[in-house]
């Protein structure tokens, strides 16, 4: 609890034990076996910066740290417990705290979203576990995607980006270097199993703004603000993942400043070691770095964790505050850790450290806190105070009450699917299936046009020697025709001519009969000139 401007968090021999709120953003450590006080202690730690005006953000791993949004209950053992410590006389009550849910999954709490872009190449490519090449691929596609202004927002825009690339790689080759098939393919098995874990609902808008974070109620408390976990450290790469970008992007937000009366944000990471475990040495480093000049933007940072040993070296150097509950020794390897984190406190002459933590009961715990100057104190033996907040989970119709009815339901409690890379590339996709189609359309009614064109000529052909089969016959027909007519001319011509020879023949044969004599020589002159006459006609003109 807050007590004359301090965080009053446990008392050894009488003394109470406080963080100096201008030393708290020098980080710290809260270590311990499972079941040994840590979640109290965190919970005691965080209500403290809250009354102090400082926002907190947290991680609730187990469910049990919810009870912050309501108070405390009395029982006969916080009585005592407040009556050990004289908390009464310090102006102990039983409140609620400020509290904001959230949730990766938008279930347990507000949506908790950020972007792909902001992200980034290389904490996407820890969180889908990638080779160094894969890497470096998916780098590469982050810059052409700059190159060529697409958004990459949520995990589909990713996913048509990679599938862009893929279908040209060839032609970004040249200018960026070699882009395989089958390394964007793994990208792509590597991104679909993050979409399984959740990456779907993470990744989108409207992303996480870290100001939203700063926040203090009406009465100035800081607002204590849980990430829902329980279900997320079921998959501790993207837990990890996240919690790390949240500290990058603190970094990369908050502006420089210095030496603080109390810091502008203080961050719990709780089951630090899946931060640490399986991590490459560039990110380790890169860790380490945020933790040592994250100070100097005011923010704290707070590992919770059961060993010491779960932290690196580089970073175990940079937590001042300490507060160590009670290790096994059970193994060889437990032994070596207890000594490791006995020997990470300045000596207490008045008992065997190392001893001692073997030996602490449940809500006790090795302290020390950096003093005025910077230097930790020595090492105490201290009794962690009550939450003042209720211990344990709360109910779903809470849960759900305090959700919506936060100012920042409004902003966050729906997804936003703005126009990005995806929709692009639809719309490139539609458009030229469009073309396709109108291509497609265009030479199947040229050939059309063209098999009309050949049935047409054919069938002009097939007129055209109808036609003249046609005057053929018509021309064989009038010649005919005329022929006949001809015969017919000729044979009538004939018959005249013949008529008329034997007129003037039987004409001639009377008169030569009339020479002759008689009837008999007139009718024999008559039948023989006309027979003459005909004959010689007829030879004349045909028959």
């Amino acid at each position: 609890m807050l007590y004359d401007g301090k965080i009053w968090m446990g008392t050894a021999g009488g003394e109470k034990l406080n963080i100096l709120p201008q030393m708290a953003n020098r980080h710290g450590l809260i270590a311990g076996a499972t079941g040994t006080g840590k979640t109290i202690t965190l919970k005691v730690m965080a209500e403290s910066f809250s009354d102090a005006g400082v926002p907190v953000f947290l991680a609730d791993v187990k469910g049990d740290l919810a009870g912050m949004c309501r108070p405390g209950t009395d029982s006969e053992d916080m009585q005592k417990r407040m009556e050990k410590f004289g908390l009464k006389e310090a102006g102990f009550q039983y409140h609620a705290y400020p509290v904001c849910f959230w949730d990766l999954f938008g279930k347990q709490g507000l949506p908790l979203r950020t972007t792909i872009s902001e992200m980034g190449p290389t904490l996407l490519a820890r969180l889908m576990d990638l080779t160094p090449a894969q890497s470096d691929v998916l780098s590469i596609v982050f810059r052409i995607a700059d190159d060529e202004g697409l958004l990459l927002l949520d995990s589909k825009d990713l996913r048509a980006m990679l599938n862009y690339v893929s279908e040209n790689n060839k032609d970004y080759g040249a200018a960026y270097g070699n882009l395989p098939k089958q390394s964007i393919g793994s990208i792509l098995r590597n991104l679909t199993a993050l979409e399984e874990q959740g990456g779907e609902a993470f990744f989108g808008e409207p992303a996480l703004d870290i100001h939203d974070w700063f926040r203090t109620d009406f009465s100035g408390k800081g607002t204590i603000h849980i990430l829902h976990s329980a279900s997320l450290i079921q998959s501790p790469m993207l837990y990890s993942t996240f919690m790390l970008w949240m500290l990058s992007e603190l970094f990369e937000v908050m502006p420089e400043a210095g030496d603080c009366e109390k810091p502008r944000m203080v961050f719990f990471f709780d089951e630090a070691h899946l931060l640490f475990d399986g991590a490459p040495k560039a990110l380790l480093q890169k860790i380490e770095q945020v933790v040592k000049l994250i100070r100097s933007k005011g923010v704290g940072v707070y590992f919770i964790t059961q060993s010491p040993r779960d932290i690196p070296d580089g970073v175990l150097g940079q937590l001042g505050n300490k507060i160590q509950h009670a290790l096994h020794a059970y193994t060889p390897s437990d032994q070596k850790a207890v000594k490791a984190a006995a020997d990470s406190f300045r000596i207490n002459p008045e008992f065997d450290t190392k001893e001692a933590l073997t030996q602490l009961g449940i809500g006790e715990a090795l302290v020390s806190f950096l003093q005025e100057d910077g230097s930790p104190m020595v090492v105490q033996r201290a009794k962690i105070l009550p939450p003042q907040s209720l211990m344990g989970p709360v109910s779903d119709e809470v849960r759900q009450e305090e959700i919506h009815s936060n100012l920042l339901y409004a902003r966050y409690g729906t997804m936003v699917d703005r126009d990005s890379a995806y929709e692009f590339f639809q719309r490139k996709q539609k458009q030229q299936k469009q073309e396709e189609e109108e291509q497609k359309a265009l030479a199947e009614k040229q050939k059309a046009e063209e098999q009309a064109a050949k049935e047409a000529a054919k069938e002009a052909e097939r007129q055209a020697k109808a036609e003249a089969k046609e005057a053929e016959r018509k021309a064989k027909e009038e010649a005919r025709e005329k022929e006949s007519a001809e015969k017919a001319r000729k044979r009538a011509v004939s018959n005249v001519a013949k008529t008329a020879a034997g007129t003037i023949g039987r004409e001639v044969g009377n008169e030569l009969g009339k020479s002759i004599g008689g009837s008999f020589g007139k009718k024999l002159g008559g039948n023989l000139g006309a027979s003459i006459g005909r004959g010689i006609l007829g030879t004349l003109f045909g028959r």
